[in-house]
């Protein structure tokens, strides 16, 4: 199952994400549990974060993402991308 990047920048205040960063959590665990293998992460030195899980094609991946209660309610912008592992 090919990999997909949401590569994501928060756009409202911390308190509001906050508020959805559980749930987001919550979505992340169950896509592990339906096979997706997703991890989900921010970076340490600036602001936004990524999340990364595998899907059968670029329709559900987007369909994956605008499921991410961070997307639902307006937390963040995001690309997503296709990544091609080239080693393993």
């Amino acid at each position: 199952m090919p990999w997909f990047v949401k590569l994501e920048e928060g756009i409202v205040d911390k308190p509001t994400f906050d508020q959805y960063v559980e749930a987001h959590k919550n979505y992340v665990r169950e896509l592990i549990t339906k096979g997706h293998q997703a991890r989900t992460g921010y970076w340490a030195a600036k602001g936004g974060g990524m999340m990364l899980f595998q899907a059968p094609s670029m329709d559900e991946a987007k369909a994956i993402v605008a499921q991410d209660p961070l997307v639902q309610n307006g937390c963040v912008k995001y690309q997503l991308q296709e990544w091609r592992i080239v080693v393993e």
